[in-house]
């Protein structure tokens, strides 16, 4: 049974793929769930119209990030830290800590998509990278300072 392919699948192809596979495959696990249509001249155009919309749902997204990209690099925070000797700090600034102080400022982000790579162990400014949806990578001035 030839199907199209709605979603990337990883054994198959990706999204408008047309391939061949067994028939109780595609009725009893690619169809319901979703997966694939049966290969039709009406699903092709159904295919097409999702195309489009999640399309259009991408570069919606994608404008956003930018916009949220453009806000990151104005803000910048400060975090205090206790210090021992040598202006070593007393634990890290971790992710959390970031996406903490970046909500009291009024910016809502998740902890994951802040992408430090070790976390922060000394005094100091750090321009922290933020990963954001469509592709689209924001900075954050990070001050760490003594408490």
């Amino acid at each position: 049974m030839k199907v199209i392919l709605r979603q990337d699948f990883e054994q198959l192809g990706r999204i408008g793929d047309v391939v061949d596979v067994k028939d109780g495959y595609a009725r009893n696990y690619l169809i319901p769930r979703n997966i694939a249509y049966q290969a039709t001249g009406g699903s092709m155009k159904r295919l097409e119209e999702e195309k489009k919309q999640q399309g259009k749902k991408l570069d919606k997204e994608k404008r956003a990030s930018e916009l949220l990209a453009g806000e990151l690099e104005k803000v910048s925070i400060t975090i205090q830290m206790k210090v021992g000797e040598e202006d070593k700090l007393f634990g890290s600034v971790t992710s959390q800590m970031i996406a903490d102080s970046l909500k009291e400022k009024g910016v809502e982000l998740d902890k994951r998509q802040i992408e430090l790579e070790d976390s922060i162990k000394a005094l100091g400014i750090y321009t922290v990278p933020v990963k954001l949806p469509g592709g689209v990578t924001g900075n954050v001035k990070v001050w760490v300072v003594r408490e």
